[in-house]
């Protein structure tokens, strides 16, 4: 269990109350800011400008705002880094899915080769989150008919049972990429510089996630922010956009419930109605029974 504590500037301040503002938690803390939750880290910022990073993957996500500050290695350093892997025929893996109550997880690989460069960027790929849903509706179709992907969907029973089971979010994805990954690597014929993967934990952690799995994938190259620096991880983090969405859309249809995404409090009012509709254990097949939406919304109810 990691403990990390950084001192951003106030621009980074407002950013990270911005970005954890679905997260938060609603005790108050004397001198607190804000604490927040975000999957396996909770995150306390003070009045005095010091930020704690507390949790398994605290280094991860501390090392992200580090860069967002402007805290990382020189700047030369980085452009070179951003060439080598951006400008390379590369293996790539992200994930979506992991931050919404309702859905599923999604875990996609694809294989870029320096030739497919300039017609990924023809398409404006970059992150998923930075890029609006209705734009990847219409440019993941485009992709997916030139690039090779593999993708992995869990369910919200399978991820419930996994949880039910001690697997911590960390581990879930540690397991799905690591499937992924090998069959891009050894189903199909590519020839690669990289293997990238957004560091979500550390390299030796990750590996310890997948102890008794008879195929692990190694040679990876972990990097943080990685969907800005490799189009493979890029084209990963659309892909898997676009299978959530349609995965999403078929839960909504079958309840005849528009539901929201992420994890909100506009989440908490449909939770309320799809139990007042169909019963708690309906939340068990469309939601992450572990987010604490699920106590929100089952408060009110009395079984």
């Amino acid at each position: 269990m990691a403990n990390v504590v950084l001192k951003v500037s106030e621009n980074t301040r407002k950013k990270m109350i911005k970005y954890y503002e679905d997260k938060k938690r609603d005790k108050k803390i004397p001198y607190v800011v804000f604490q927040a939750q975000d999957l396996d880290t909770v995150i306390t910022m003070y009045e005095s400008g010091k930020v704690m990073f507390q949790g398994v993957s605290a280094d991860i996500d501390a090392n992200m705002w580090r860069e967002i500050d402007g805290q990382s290695k020189k700047k030369e350093e980085n452009t070179k880094d951003y060439e080598k892997y951006y400008y390379s025929s590369s293996i790539g893996s992200d994930e979506v899915g992991t931050g919404d109550y309702f859905g599923p997880i999604v875990v996609t690989s694809t294989y870029v080769s320096k030739n497919d460069i300039d017609f990924v960027e023809s398409l404006g790929i970059k992150d998923s989150k930075k890029i609006d849903d209705n734009k990847i509706l219409n440019i993941a179709p485009k992709l997916i008919t030139k690039i090779k992907y593999k993708s992995l969907i869990m369910n919200n029973n399978e991820y419930n049972e996994k949880y039910r089971n001690d697997y911590n979010i960390n581990k879930i994805k540690a397991i799905m990429h690591n499937k992924v990954l090998w069959q891009m690597v050894n189903e199909e014929n590519n020839n690669y510089d990289y293997i990238i993967v957004d560091e979500f934990a550390r390299e030796n952690r990750y590996y310890e996630y997948l102890k008794g799995n008879p195929n692990i994938q190694k040679n990876i190259t972990f990097m943080t922010k990685a969907e800005d620096k490799n189009l493979a991880v890029a084209c990963a983090s659309v892909i898997s956009r676009y299978i959530f969405l349609k995965e999403f859309d078929k839960i909504s249809d079958t309840l005849h419930i528009p539901l929201p995404k992420g994890a909100g409090k506009d989440v908490d009012i449909v939770g309320k109605e799809i139990v007042q509709k169909f019963g708690k254990e309906k939340l068990k097949e469309i939601a992450k029974l572990n987010f604490k939406n699920t106590e929100r919304i089952l408060d009110i109810f009395t079984y």
